[in-house]
């Protein structure tokens, strides 16, 4: 396996197909599943044709937990046997996506369920299990601050708990899963390599002291991961105020759950909030120099190779096409300090559904936001047509650039069921001549 994270550090291009998965309703409340409101589960064959044809190395991929797993012992891989099947022919390396928010319908309380740490280890563990001597790059949780802001302290996700109370909760369940997950893959596989995804966020304005706090907030996930919670951390006080316990504080100082690579999302319109003297808050564009704050932050403090995993702007072609070369002058600038930025993901592939969708009535096509490569058109009976877009070209250009489209080899591996796998897999030149891309 190719250890592009390791000295001397090499990048790879990704992409990813928004994956976020709310299978709960309640009144005013819809299902949420990005993959079904663009129709992924048809058109999965060319979208990730689509996905390679950007020339991207590697794709963050989501797995939807409550359909393979749709009662408590009962577990249907049929859909993602073909998808992986066919996404690894591609010669894409899958960065799976293990859980992007929601819960199966039968695990009751969700995310608070006292065994959803047990619960999504099981399930991490039985796709390991299943598609472990293929797929390597995993990501326990993705953004586990922001699912506890929505879970647990603004209500608006289930279980929909409030508060500073809510919000401990769910960060020490959701930290909880992360342990455990990390531990049943690596005891199913041999060399598992984990890439672990947070959202990031940056504060202006006024009050200073709720800005200070909320700053210190955004290290709390990692902070725990590492072990680094102790007395003399800024939010003991806080947490032991709500709700954690001495056990709590002893299991995270004694199980800590590094990285291989962190993954940071990054969205200039989105990242930054302006608290307004009125008491109102408002997104506010941060640029390529917000990236940057952020970027050299979290290598300051954790030490391990970076890697963007979620970037993009919504807004017009042009838009899209001027901050994809913002963000990737930036990071080949990075780079070229020494600062070990590994990976860049232009993301969603295509159009998704804004999360409003979940607590409005309007049909889908209403919610489109348009940030990815491909953009979602109605077809006039209830789907949406892919539209190729100059981003393409425009991505496309940046990975060619820096080497990574070459000659095209072509390998076959059996499967233990009598089918196999094509895996095309790329020679590279130029840069990184030294490695080989992984299939």
């Amino acid at each position: 396996m190719n250890r592009f994270w390791e000295r001397p550090y090499g990048l790879r291009f990704a992409v990813g197909i928004e994956d976020t998965f709310i299978p709960q309703t309640s009144p005013g409340r819809r299902t949420l599943d990005e993959y079904g409101l663009t129709g992924h589960y048809e058109n999965w064959r060319e979208d990730l044709n689509m996905a390679a044809s950007t020339g991207a190395a590697m794709i963050r991929y989501g797995i939807p937990w409550y359909r393979v797993n749709p009662a408590r012992d009962a577990w249907d891989w049929s859909w993602t046997d073909r998808v992986f099947d066919h996404l690894l022919s591609l010669g894409l390396t899958p960065i799976v996506d293990l859980m992007h928010y929601g819960c199966p319908l039968w695990l009751e309380c969700e995310f608070a369920n006292p065994d959803y740490p047990q619960r999504v280890a099981e399930y991490a563990a039985r796709f390991a299990g299943r598609y472990g001597e293929q797929v390597r790059f995993y990501t326990p949780m993705n953004e586990p601050l922001l699912n506890a802001m929505y879970c647990g302290e603004d209500g608006r996700w289930p279980p929909a708990l409030t508060g500073e109370e809510g919000f401990v909760t769910l960060i020490r369940q959701l930290t909880r899963g992360i342990v455990q997950t990390q531990r049943a893959i690596r005891d199913s596989l041999a060399e598992p390599v984990f890439v672990h995804v947070e959202a990031t966020f940056r504060y202006v304005g006024e009050p200073a002291g709720r800005i200070r706090f909320l700053e210190e907030r955004n290290w709390l996930v990692y902070d725990l991961l590492f072990g680094r919670v102790r007395e003399d951390h800024p939010l003991h006080g806080y947490l032991a105020t709500n709700g954690f316990s001495d056990e709590d504080l002893v299991y995270f100082r004694e199980c800590e759950t590094e990285p291989d690579i962190l993954g940071l999302n990054y969205y200039p319109h989105l990242t930054t909030t302006e608290f307004l003297p009125n008491g109102e808050r408002r997104n506010v564009w941060s640029g390529a120099e917000g990236m940057e704050e952020l970027i050299r932050s979290f290598y300051a403090r954790y030490g391990k190779p970076i890697f963007l995993t979620e970037t993009s702007v919504s807004g017009s072609v042009e838009a899209r096409i001027g901050w994809l070369r913002d963000s990737i002058a930036l990071v080949h600038r990075l780079r070229a300090e020494g600062l070990p930025i590994v990976g860049y993901t232009w993301w969603p592939l295509f159009s998704l559904v804004d999360w409003a969708y979940r607590e409005e009535e309007s049909p889908a096509e209403n919610y489109l936001r348009h940030m990815g490569m491909y953009d979602l058109e109605p077809d006039g009976e209830g789907g949406f047509l892919r539209i190729e877009t100059p981003v393409v070209r425009e991505f496309r250009a940046a990975v060619e650039s820096y080497g990574r489209i070459k000659t095209l080899n072509k390998e076959r591996a059996t499967k233990e069921d009598g089918r196999y796998i094509i895996f095309y897999a790329f020679d590279e030149e130029g840069e990184e001549t030294e490695e080989d891309e992984e299939s």
